[in-house]
């Protein structure tokens, strides 16, 4: 069921979660019992009841309407159904489970779901194949002013994993190392079987500079803790080794693990990671008897597009430490600058993302730590960035944006002009008992909605900028006017309530005026005489006075 009136499947939001339509029909919260449902269900079907219309027009528009309200109270008024509903949707009640065997408890609905769905999802998943790599070229700008190649070094890798059935994986992969006049390189294959859902086994062989033949085994040890032990040999000196890992969640954020290697080279290493909504961080303390460090990072976002990262690391050969920030460019790609500092000289280090690839640049500028030369190395970036940021990206951005969503518009006219023609015939027969309670509400003092919008308030206000500047793109406004229907939802009490979690599309003589697009509802009201404003949300709750 799509908003506004058109029939089809209801749609999962942007977070997963769908939109409730069929309570908002009736204008009840999810947790009404079934008498307040079949008292909202008598409320509507005493306003489009076809039988109370004489013209055919009219009668057509309450049939309409009135077997979306049936709909609703079929669906809600049925325990099973109303479960299903309630975890899954529309998209679970025509899926087949209703068909299936008998489920009583929103448990065997859910898993009896989830069977379902990764049934199909493994289907797909079979024949999938996910490529990854990185490529990291480090310049030298010293060397290249000194009359020689800018080139330093380059070091490639890539591996591509191939699900060959619902249990098995190959992973095949190489490296190759650059560096002056000397370079190698290795070919790694993997074989991984899924034993059960809380174990795996894996075979890796390797040929090449680290020639070796290696077993390794992953075991959940329980809800929140995992293990994994390998064993591998290398057929260039004989040498054994032996590898412990041990990982842990720690909360609903952070995690830790320790890591152990026993062989020719052995060391132990504990880390520990957490993320959070806009903020990210890692640590790693290693030791063994060749061996001392510590490396660490923290990332913060300042928005969905953008971040800053800051990072080091210490230890027997090593002093270094980067400040830097990225930016997202698409969906599926961020770029990123770091600026770093350390014995190995400062560098610029430039890095794109893409998916699975990376594709990193370190700049050499100068050996020696200067401190005129890392200032410049801090500011002129920072300085250019900025000044990009205002005067070409933004701009660039945002007039890209703005494209999207008028082609997004274009795309969905149809659907959302339907939708408005539904939302209007709806509204015109909540128009009568609307206005007789908007008079009673205005003859007490009480309240009464002047005017109510919904849809995408910002854009609203880009439409009328253009409008103003005399561009004209014929399409609708991006806001629907809603003051008939929610002067019709005020109580006798004079109140007027909107539940919390329900998306207000679905809400009779609603719609959506764009799909895809943030929304919101803006309410003008007077309540004893006294003018107010209030904007919620679309998944907001509402309740006036």
């Amino acid at each position: 069921m799509s908003d506004g009136g058109v029939h089809g499947r209801e749609k999962l939001g942007e977070d997963g979660v769908h939109g409730r339509e069929l309570y908002a029909r009736l204008h009840v919260s999810p947790d009404a019992s079934d008498e307040d449902i079949k008292k909202a269900y008598r409320v509507y079907a005493q306003v489009y009841h076809p039988d109370k219309y004489q013209t055919h027009q009219m009668q057509d528009i309450a049939t309409e309407n009135f077997q979306r309200i049936r709909e609703a109270y079929e669906i809600l008024s049925d325990e099973r159904k109303r479960q299903i509903y309630d975890i899954y949707g529309m998209e679970g009640l025509v899926s087949g489970l209703e068909l299936g065997p008998k489920l009583n408890t929103p448990e065997e609905i859910k898993a009896e779901f989830e069977r379902m769905k990764q049934r199909q999802e493994e289907e797909k998943f079979a024949a999938h194949v996910r490529p990854s790599g990185s490529w990291l070229a480090t310049l030298s700008l010293p060397q290249f002013l000194k009359g020689g190649g800018i080139m330093k070094g380059m070091v490639m890798s890539s591996e591509v994993q191939s699900h060959v059935s619902r249990k098995d994986t190959i992973v095949l992969g190489g490296n190759m190392a650059v560096s002056g006049d000397s370079g190698g390189g290795a070919a790694t294959a993997m074989f991984r079987h899924q034993i059960s859902s809380a174990s795996s086994m894996e075979v890796v062989a390797s040929a090449g500079l680290r020639s070796l033949l290696g077993f390794n085994t992953s075991r959940h040890l329980s809800l929140h803790s995992t293990g994994t032990m390998g064993i591998s040999v290398s057929f260039k000196d004989g040498s054994v080794n032996l590898e412990n890992t041990w990982t842990r969640q720690l909360s609903e954020s952070s995690s830790g693990n320790i890591h152990l290697i026993l062989g020719a080279d052995p060391n132990i290493a504990v880390g520990w990671q957490r993320k959070e909504e806009r903020n990210s961080a890692a640590g790693e303390l290693k030791f063994g008897p060749t061996v001392f460090g510590a490396t660490g990072h923290y990332t913060h976002h300042f928005s969905s597009k953008s971040h800053g990262r800051i990072g080091g690391r210490i230890g027997s050969n090593a002093l270094e430490f980067e400040i830097g920030g990225g930016r997202r460019i698409s969906d599926y790609s961020t770029i990123r600058m770091l600026c770093s500092l350390g014995f190995e000289g400062i560098f610029w280090k430039f890095e794109l993302h893409r998916g699975s690839q990376k594709l990193i640049v370190p700049v050499l500028l100068t050996r020696a730590l200067s401190p005129l030369v890392a200032t410049g190395a801090l500011v002129l970036p920072s300085s250019l960035y900025a000044f990009l940021k205002v005067c070409v990206i933004k701009p660039y951005y945002r007039k890209r944006e703005n494209q999207k969503i008028l082609d997004k518009r274009q795309k969905t006219l149809s659907q959302v002009l339907e939708a408005r023609a539904a939302a209007s015939n709806a509204q015109t027969l909540l128009q009568n008992v609307a206005n007789r309670k908007q008079k009673k509400q205005a003859e007490r003092g009480g309240l009464v909605i002047t005017k109510a919008v919904y849809g995408n308030l910002k854009g609203h206000s880009e439409k009328e900028e253009e409008t103003t500047l005399g561009i004209d793109n014929e399409l609708p406004l991006p806001i629907l006017d809603v003051t008939i229907p929610l002067n019709f939802l005020v109580d006798d009490s004079g109140q007027l309530k909107l539940h919390e979690g329900i998306k207000k599309s679905g809400i009779m003589g609603f719609c959506d005026p764009c799909p895809g697009e943030p929304k919101q509802l803006e309410v003008s009201y007077t309540f004893r005489d006294q003018p107010y404003k209030v904007v919620v949300d679309d998944y907001g709750g509402l309740q006036l006075p």
